[in-house]
Formats: structure tokens, C-alpha cells, sequence
């Protein structure tokens, strides 16, 4: 059974940083995409960013320069570093995972798979 955990999220100031973490298990990590989501009060849910079987990512526009995904295959783990935060990242952030389709520079992080696993959401809120 595919479980992803996420880490705590937290509450900073604009401008702090926050590092989130997901622990996968219950399939072969490696094999799959994953990504990170968001859904802040009253906005659909958007993909922030992604990462392929082979590291290479992508980023929403909002969030590029700022953000930054990463994955260690050997703690089957992932991360989302996040630098200089604003007000408008507070949402409630959710990790992903599912078999990869095509990814180029250019691809919206939430095209990056089928992401048919999530985690349970992590709640992150910056203030001004």
C-alpha cells in the first residue's frame, strides 16, 4: 500500500524559509514522479512543483527562484525547500506521486505524472 507523509508545515514570516519533507513507502520509490501541490483558501489546487525518475524539475512560474525540489532515493524521501516566502504561499501543501508521463522545461508540475497518491496535506502559513 502506497502511503506519503508529509512532514509538519509551520508558520514564518514573509521572506523566512520552510524545508517540507514526504516519506514514501509501499511501492519501488524510484520508479515513479512526484510532486508537490498547493491549495491556499479559496484557490483550486495547483502544482507547484515536480521531479522526474532522474532528478530533472520543474516549477510553477510563482514559485521559480524560490523553491526548490529535491529527492533522496536512498531515504525514499522528498523536499521542498522554500526561500524567501510570501504571504500568497500560504496554503495547505500536498505531496504526490504516480508513474511519469512526458516532462519537458516547459511542463505545468501538475502534468508531470498521473499523480494518483497524495499525501495527507501539511499545513504552511506565512505572515506579512
Amino acid at each position: 500500500q502506497v502511503q506519503l507523509v508529509e512532514s509538519a508545515g509551520g508558520s514564518v514570516q514573509a521572506g523566512g524559509s520552510l524545508r517540507l519533507s514526504c516519506a514514501a513507502s509501499g511501492y519501488t520509490y524510484s520508479s515513479y514522479c512526484m510532486g508537490w501541490f498547493r491549495q491556499g483558501p479559496g484557490k483550486e489546487r495547483e502544482g507547484v512543483a515536480a521531479i522526474d525518475r532522474d532528478g530533472s524539475a520543474v516549477y510553477a512560474d510563482s514559485v521559480k527562484g524560490r523553491f526548490t525540489i529535491s529527492k533522496d532515493n536512498a531515504k525514499n524521501t522528498l523536499y521542498l525547500q522554500m526561500n524567501s516566502l510570501k504571504p500568497e504561499d500560504t496554503a495547505m501543501y500536498y505531496c504526490a506521486a504516480g508513474p511519469c508521463g512526458t516532462m519537458d522545461a516547459g511542463t505545468n508540475p501538475a502534468y508531470v505524472a498521473d499523480f494518483g497518491y497524495w499525501g495527507q496535506g501539511t499545513q504552511v502559513t506565512v505572515s506579512s
